[in-house]
Formats: C-alpha cells, structure tokens, sequence
C-alpha cells in the first residue's frame, strides 16, 4: 500500500566553515511524521516566490509547519520592525504564509507548530507580540538556556484547556503541561481562528481554523519533542495522521478537487 506523504516546512540556515546557505528542518519533525503518522516525511525547502504552491499541494496528503528560531517579519501583520539582530527568515515567509491560505481552502491537513503556529495567525489576519518577555502580564516563555535537553525541552508550564474543544478531545484534560521555546506570540487573534487553549498568563497556546473543510490546528508548544513518552503529544499526531490517511482516500482526493 502506497503510503501518504507529509510536506515539512524547512527553513534557510547557514551551516559549514563557510555559512553555506541550506534548507532544513530538525529531525523531531521527520521522525514524528514517520513513527505516528505512518507517512513519507517531505521536506518543503524555504524559497521564497520560487515554491509552487499549487504543485506542492496536489502532491502532498498533509503539511507540518515547524518552529524556528527565526520570527515572522513584523512587516507581514502590521508591527513595528524588530530589534537588531533579531533572526527573521523572508524566504520561509514567502512560502508559510501562501501555503497556509491555500492548503486550507483544499482542506489538506495541517499541523502548526510554534512558529508554524504564529504564522498561522498571521496568514489569516491576526497580529504577534515580539517579546512576551518584555511585557508586564506576560512571564518568560522562551528556551530556557540550559546544556542539559531535557530542562531545555521538558514540561515548563500549564495550559487551560477550553471546554469542548478538539484539543480537549485529544487531551481528555481540562489542563496538560507542556514545553515553552518561544518569544513571540499570538496579539490579536486571526479572524477565523478559534482559542483552544491558554497559559497561565494569558497567551494563547492553542487554535483551530474555524469551518475548515479539512484539519487545521495549531499549538504554541512542540509535541515532537516528546511524542514518544507524552500521550498527549502522541495523540496530537496520531489525530493529525488520521486527517492525513483520510486525504490519501482518492475519493475524498477527487472530492477536494472539484
């Protein structure tokens, strides 16, 4: 049986003595889109207005969009221009956030994390905080600089879990734990957006498109760090692989065509 293939967002990064420019994405994500998903991991390179969207969505069964260290440019929701030295990356831009609006009009399966999150505000309307760090109701959410990976990745704080919700659905929890490696996030919500769950300070750490014909949510967190021993992380991925297997269905493939 052919398996599905999931598209995983890449960004622009310097490697080598000669900061030769590459497209990459961690391995969390290839490994997660593998082990739970059961789909070809696929990596979408960041470039810019060279991607074809459209080729890009009539070949793949579901996107992953990771985080990164690099912030959404502040141009693209309205903001003013970030401090020196803060990274952004034009090239991802200029694929995310096209590609997000597309892929959720076809109704192919989307999974937005963390910088994948907050470009999902921004590719609808909504608007971003730099640095929750640098305001007064907000306390620090960004990686904690620690040598140790699992301080730097391990459970930093509570999130509300809204009632009703998917991801009160996935959880089976009023409230869950997760990891915090950010500092921007969600200002003001994107119209069509819909919180499904808040830190203790406020700031929205999970949402789903509204009247979406296919699967669309995003989280703050990154579940791929801990999938394989945090149920909750796992059933993330299994719900997004379900979405994905169901995309693979040719008539449900047909049906998204017309």
């Amino acid at each position: 049986m052919m398996k599905a293939m999931v598209g995983i967002s890449c960004c622009t990064k310097q490697f080598g003595i000669f900061g030769m420019p590459n497209h990459a994405a961690s391995d969390t994500y290839v490994r997660a889109v593998d082990q739970v998903v059961g789909a070809v991991p696929v990596l979408m390179p960041a470039n810019g207005d060279a991607a074809d969207i459209e080729t890009l969505l009539a070949r793949l069964d579901g996107l992953v969009l990771t985080g990164s260290r690099s912030n959404v440019q502040p141009a693209l929701y309205g903001g003013p221009p970030h401090p020196e030295g803060t990274p952004e990356d034009h090239s991802r831009d200029g694929v995310t956030l096209p590609l997000i609006r597309a892929a959720i009009a076809r109704g192919v399966p989307l999974l937005a994390i963390c910088r994948g999150f907050q470009e999902l505000n921004v590719a609808l309307g909504g608007t971003l905080h730099q640095r929750l760090q640098d305001l007064d109701d907000r306390f620090d959410h960004s990686t904690p600089m620690h040598p140790n990976p699992r301080v730097r990745t391990g459970k930093a704080h509570s999130v509300r879990v809204v009632p009703g919700s998917w991801l009160h659905r996935i959880a089976a929890a009023r409230e869950i734990a997760v990891n915090s490696l950010h500092n921007q996030g969600i200002d003001r919500l994107a119209p069509g957006l819909i919180a499904e769950g808040f830190a203790p300070d406020g700031t929205i750490e999970a949402v789903r498109v509204l009247n979406a014909p296919g699967f669309a949510v995003g989280m703050q967190w990154h579940p791929e760090y801990d999938f394989g021993h945090d149920a909750v992380s796992r059933r993330i991925f299994e719900a997004f692989g379900d979405a994905v297997a169901e995309r693979l269905n040719p008539a449900v493939r047909a049906l998204a065509a017309d």
